[in-house]
């Protein structure tokens, strides 16, 4: 996953496999590494491991589309799926919003336990562990499904369990959401249309509506956000490269300033 961001001078590229086999091995799903180069030379400046950057930078792309499509007003949040990302996406939604409530869903209970009790202690909010995958959808205000990205998986949300007004983030593509779900959805806006059309065409996403926008033109004005407190909004974020790419260079200049890491010699 190469990019180049001139306004920042921060180029790099990332290295990354995401084996969701892994987890039954105690190894994680997401792993790789992250070259950041210097943007006048090319010469690599520094080699960082991509998993803390890969779950921040998602939490992070989360939170900018929630800055748009939800009810400001949001209060609840189901998370679906427990792991690293669903952690993430959970402190960056509470940082934008007052949450007084969180249901979570993972087919481990011990998962479920574990996410429940580091994230209540950090977060200081209540955690209720619900048996059932609806019961971290239905009624809630804001909803994330974050298992691993699967290309032809047991899609589980069945139309009907995203309520009015809620928004919804799915950063595991399509893999939790039936069609027929999807397509109850009235504003759906992803980071990188052509993106979206290029998975298309390698069989993800074959139930799912075309996006209106991607974030940038939401954020840029030229295509609304959230118009009315019915709608219900979703946010597909691929993750794409500029996010880590922002996310490096603040890293390699906070461990240089700590003095943290291992000079190499090239």
């Amino acid at each position: 996953m190469p990019a180049y961001i001139p306004s920042i001078a921060s180029a790099g590229m990332k290295w990354v496999s995401g084996y969701p086999d892994n987890q039954k091995k105690g190894l994680p799903y997401i792993s790789g590494l992250l070259i950041l180069n210097d943007a006048e030379t090319g010469i690599p400046m520094t080699i960082m491991d991509c998993t803390w950057i890969t779950a921040m930078r998602t939490g992070a792309a989360t939170a900018v589309a929630a800055k748009y499509l939800p009810r400001p007003d949001s209060s609840t949040v189901g998370i679906l799926a427990c792991g690293v990302q669903g952690k993430s996406n959970l402190e960056a939604l509470a940082f934008l919003f007052k949450i007084n409530k969180v249901k979570a869903y993972d087919i481990n209970p011990e998962t479920a336990k574990r996410f429940a009790n580091e994230m209540s202690n950090k977060l200081g909010l209540e955690i209720e562990i619900v048996p059932e995958p609806k019961q971290a959808v239905y009624g809630l205000d804001l909803v994330v499904t974050s298992g691993p990205v699967l290309k032809c998986p047991t899609s589980i949300i069945e139309a009907g369990w995203l309520s009015e007004g809620a928004f919804a983030s799915s950063v595991d593509f399509d893999s939790y959401w039936q069609g027929a779900a999807f397509e109850q959805v009235d504003k759906i806006a992803t980071d990188d249309i052509n993106q979206m059309g290029y998975y298309r065409k390698i069989g993800y996403f074959q139930q799912t509506p075309q996006p209106y926008a991607d974030l940038g033109e939401i954020i840029a004005g030229k295509k609304p956000g959230r118009e009315s407190e019915q709608e219900r909004t979703m946010a597909v974020n691929l993750g794409i490269a500029l996010d880590d790419m922002a996310t490096a260079p603040l890293i390699y200049e906070l461990a240089k300033m700590k003095g943290v890491g291992q000079l190499l010699d090239l």
